[in-house]
């Protein structure tokens, strides 16, 4: 159980980083704002004594001048504090960029950053990350992932100006890496990368998107689909939910599809709730959930973990829809009727009481990862 402290703790990685910290049961990490960055005596004495220090913050986009100098000060006030802690920090870990020293301004001042902080922790844990692609990532800004899922999200289309391939790395197994999590979860600290073409990459979302406009779940074949899937979903929620159900009835009575997935497999139970009562109060990093209410009246909240805001939804056996829980938001479903809840849910993969991606967390409760700059 680590004591972190954490560098743009409220960036897109910073984010993940710490929603990974919570899910392990560690303590919330202690957070370095941007202010406390321009003094190297204000960041010694949040990182006195913590086991592991991992440097985030940066500047990716702007000036080029002002990219290549925010990213080498940075640095440089960290490496002060560094030599002003009574107790320095077990280990420093730099999340660096693959395009370190590439003759770019934004390149070469992350090669100069990592240098400036090996200057003083000459066992410095110098990561050097891919194109990090995952949910909430910032359109038009993190990734061109996140650009293509806003758009497609939206109705719109991506457009490639530029092919050409990359490798793409979802961010929670960066943030495995970078905390040395251990192997018993969803991630993986190895950091697999996933080799694509930019058209590649925005012709299998757009695929993902035709088939969810319909409720239906495309293949998810291996732990890329899984997350790219995961990424999409992230950019239609709250707005698009639920997603209704078409209804077939004859003289016999009603047909509901509630699941069609593309790839097959998973698991499907269902349980009863009796009035008032509720159940969930959890998480999860990537597994695929799907809530469908058969018969009953309920309410589904969700909050995504460390943001205050609850999304709440009425749905009924009556008029059949679906919820799939997006990841990393806290959920419960709460009986509201006077009768017995009947509830239909499917996960894209076998429970496994090992592995079980589900991390306990009240919808009502825990936003202290709410954090200013």
């Amino acid at each position: 159980m680590l004591r972190l402290a954490l560098t743009g703790a409220d960036g897109f990685l910073g984010w993940h980083v710490r929603v990974l910290a919570r899910a392990l049961g560690w303590p919330e990490p202690v957070v370095v704002t941007r202010r406390d960055l321009d003094d190297p005596a204000a960041v010694a004495a949040k990182i006195d004594g913590i086991d592991r220090v991992v440097h985030l913050a940066g500047v990716n986009r702007g000036d080029p001048t002002e990219v290549a100098a925010g990213n080498v000060q940075l640095a440089t006030t960290l490496a002060k504090a560094l030599t002003r802690c009574a107790v320095p920090p077990t280990s420093v870990v730099f999340a660096n960029s693959v395009q370190a020293g590439n003759g770019t301004p934004y390149g070469d001042s992350k090669a100069v950053a990592a240098a400036t902080l090996s200057n003083v922790r000459p066992d410095l844990d110098d990561v050097r990350l891919a194109n990090l692609y995952g949910e909430h990532g910032r359109p038009f800004y993190n990734a061109c992932t996140a650009t293509f899922c806003h758009l497609l999200a939206e109705g719109r289309v991506p457009e490639v100006h530029e092919d050409r391939e990359m490798t793409l790395v979802h961010v929670s197994d960066a943030a495995a890496r970078l905390i040395d999590a251990p192997a018993d979860g969803p991630w993986d600290g190895a950091m697999p990368g996933l080799r694509i073409g930019v058209r590649e990459l925005a012709e299998r979302l757009t695929g993902y998107a035709d088939l969810y406009r319909r409720g239906e779940i495309p293949p998810l074949t291996d732990r890329h689909s899984v997350r790219l899937f995961n990424t999409y979903r992230a950019y239609r929620f709250p707005r698009d939910y639920p997603l209704p159900l078409p209804r077939r009835t004859d003289g016999r009575g009603d047909l509901v599809e509630a699941v069609k997935a593309h790839s097959g497999g998973g698991q499907t139970f269902y349980s009863t709730t009796r009035p008032g009562v509720t159940r969930g109060e959890h998480f999860h990093l990537a597994k695929v959930e799907r809530f469908a209410v058969l018969r009953g009246s309920a309410e589904i909240s969700l909050r995504r973990v460390g943001h205050h805001d609850v999304v709440r939804f009425a749905v009924s056996g009556d008029e059949p829809a679906v919820v799939d829980m997006p990841t990393m938001w806290a959920h419960n479903i709460t009986n509201t009727g006077s009768d017995d809840l009947l509830t239909l849910f499917w996960t894209n993969e076998l429970f496994d009481p090992a592995r079980p991606d589900t991390y306990p967390e009240a919808v009502e409760s825990r936003t202290e990862l709410v954090v200013t700059t």
